[in-house]
C-alpha cells in the first residue's frame, strides 16, 4: 500500500528510501502518497498556495513581455529586443521549472511499484483496490506455512477517496461513507483468507488509523475527510485530540480475550516492540525506545499503559504533551503551540487547506494550555492556576519530562528543507526513458 517515504537519494536507481532497504522483503504499492492530482477531478492538492503564487508570477511575466512588445511595435517607449527576448526566456524557464514539478504530478508521483520495478505510471485508479487486495491475499497464501509480517497501508480512506463503481452510492454518508464501506469489505476479505488458511489462532491482527479525520477536505458542501466526534481538531494539527486519537482494533482468537475494551493511551510506535516480542527477538538496548510492547496490556497481565508521557509533534515541532498520571489515573494534556483556525471558531484551517506547524499559522502558549482529558476530552476548558490547584505542579512535571525527552534525541538532516522539497529530475522514478514515463502492467487481471 502507501509507503509515503520516498524512493531515491542521489540517483534515480539508488532506492535508498525504498521499503526493501528498510527491512521489508517484498513491496507492492505507492512509494509516495495519494493526491487529488492522481484522480484529476478536484483542485490540485500538492502545494496549492505555492502553485497559485508561481502561476501569478508567470502571468505577471507574460503580461510584462506583451506590454513591452506592444510598446516596442507602437514606438511608445524605447526598449531593445534583446531585453524582451531575455525576459521571455526567463519567464519560460520559470514556468517550466515549477510546472514540471506540479503540472505532471499525476505522472511523476502517482505510481505503483512491485519491489524495485514500476508497474504503473500513472496508476490505474479503477484497478488499484483490486490490485492491492490481490497482492495481499497472494502474500498470505505464499507465506502461510511460515511466520510472516503483512503490513497493509490502505489507500482508503485518504482523499481523493478512490471508490470503485460497485461501492459508489452504497452509504448514507456520501463518498466518504462509500470509501469506508469498500475499506471494510477489503479488510473482511483479508480476514476471510486468514480464516480459510486456518491461520486465525496463530495470527495477531492490529487495525488502526494513522490520524483522525481531515476536516479541511471538502468538495462543495460535502465533507470528504471524516468526522472526529466530540474531539477537537483533526489531521495535521499537532496536538488536538481529533487529529491523534484513533481506535485500535485487535484480533487473536484463543490468545486475546474477545470483547474487551481497553481505555488506555498507546501509540503506533508500539507496533515495533510488539512485533519484535512476537517474533522472539529483543529491541535494541543502545537507545531510548519510544514504543512499548502491547501484549501485557492486551492479555490483561497489566492494567495500565506503559506510556506515562506521549509527545505530540507537528513536523519537527513539539506542540503538545500528554501525561498519564500513574498515582491518580488522571490524563493531562499541555499544549505549547496550537494552530490558528480560519475562520476563528471553525475548528479547522479552511483558508489554508491544512494547518501549518510553525510561523504565523500557530499560536505559542506560555504557560501552556492545560486540559484534564479525564474530565474534558473535548479540550473545551483550558485550566489555569486559579481554576486548578494542581496546575503549577502538572506544568512543572510535564516541562521536566520534555527536557528528559529532548536529551534522548539525536539531530538528523532536515527532511523537509526547501531543497529536499523541490523536484529533482535526476531522482524521478521512471519506467521508461525519462521524461517519457508511461507504463501499465500487462495482463494485470485483477
Amino acid at each position: 500500500g502507501k509507503w509515503h517515504m520516498g524512493v531515491n537519494c542521489k540517483t534515480r536507481h539508488d532506492h535508498c528510501h525504498h521499503p526493501l532497504n528498510h527491512g521489508f522483503d517484498y513491496f507492492y504499492g505507492m512509494p509516495f502518497t495519494l493526491l487529488n492530482e492522481c484522480q484529476g477531478t478536484d483542485d490540485p492538492e500538492l502545494a496549492k498556495s505555492l502553485q497559485d503564487t508561481y502561476w501569478f508570477y508567470t502571468q505577471m511575466i507574460v503580461f510584462a513581455v506583451f506590454t513591452l512588445v506592444i510598446g516596442k511595435l507602437a514606438n511608445l517607449f524605447p526598449v531593445k529586443w534583446k531585453i524582451i527576448i531575455c525576459l521571455a526566456i526567463c519567464g519560460l524557464l520559470h514556468f517550466i521549472s515549477w510546472f514540471s514539478s506540479y503540472g505532471f504530478t499525476k505522472y511523476w508521483n502517482c505510481i505503483l511499484m512491485r519491489n524495485h520495478d514500476i508497474t504503473e505510471q500513472p496508476m490505474n485508479l479503477q484497478k488499484t483496490t483490486s490490485n492491492m487486495l490481490k497482492e495481499a491475499i497472494t502474500f498470505i497464501e505464499r507465506n502461510k506455512h511460515r511466520p510472516f509480517l503483512l503490513f497493509v497501508s490502505l489507500l482508503h480512506v485518504h482523499t481523493p477517496l478512490i471508490t470503485t463503481e460497485k461501492f459508489q452510492g452504497r452509504s448514507r454518508h456520501g463518498l466518504y461513507g462509500d470509501n469506508v464501506e469498500e475499506m471494510d469489505w477489503m479488510v473482511g476479505r483479508l480476514l476471510d483468507v486468514i480464516d480459510k488458511q486456518d491461520l486465525e489462532n496463530t495470527t495477531f491482527i492490529y487495525f488502526a488509523s494513522d490520524h483522525g479525520g481531515f476536516l479541511e477536505a471538502h468538495r462543495g458542501d460535502s465533507q470528504l475527510g471524516g468526522w472526529n466526534g466530540i474531539y477537537k481538531g483533526g489531521k495535521g494539527m499537532g496536538g488536538w485530540e481529533g487529529g491523534i486519537r484513533v481506535p485500535g482494533i485487535f484480533r487473536w482468537p484463543g490468545v486475546l480475550p474477545a470483547g474487551t475494551v481497553i481505555d488506555e493511551p498507546t501509540s503506533l510506535m508500539d507496533i515495533y516492540p510488539t512485533v519484535v516480542q512476537l517474533a522472539g527477538g529483543a529491541v535494541p538496548q543502545d537507545r531510548v525506545m519510544d514504543g512499548h510492547t502491547l501484549l501485557p496490556l492486551l492479555q490483561g497481565t497489566e492494567q495500565h499503559s506503559r506510556h506515562e508521557f506521549l509527545f505530540h509533534y507537528c513536523g519537527v515541532f513539539l506542540h503538545a504533551v500528554r501525561w498519564h498520571q500513574k498515582d491518580s489515573g488522571t490524563v493531562w494534556k499541555a499544549h505549547y503551540a496550537t494552530p490558528v483556525f480560519q475562520p476563528e471558531a471553525s475548528g479547522a484551517c479552511f483558508r489554508r487547506g491544512i494547518c501549518p506547524c510553525f510561523g504565523d499559522g500557530v499560536t505559542h502558549h506560555d504557560p501552556p494550555l492545560l486540559f484534564n482529558l479525564s474530565q474534558d476530552p473535548s479540550e473545551a476548558n483550558p485550566l489555569s492556576a486559579n481554576t486548578e490547584p494542581l496546575f503549577d505542579m502538572v506544568v512543572r512535571r510535564i516541562r521536566r519530562a520534555v527536557e528528559e525527552h529532548r536529551r534522548t534525541l539525536n539531530p538528523v538532516p532536515e527532511q523537509l528543507s526547501p531543497y529536499n522539497n523541490i523536484w529533482k529530475p535526476w531522482l524521478q522514478p521512471c519506467c521508461g526513458t525519462f521524461p517519457f514515463c508511461w507504463c501499465h502492467e500487462e495482463n494485470n487481471e485483477a
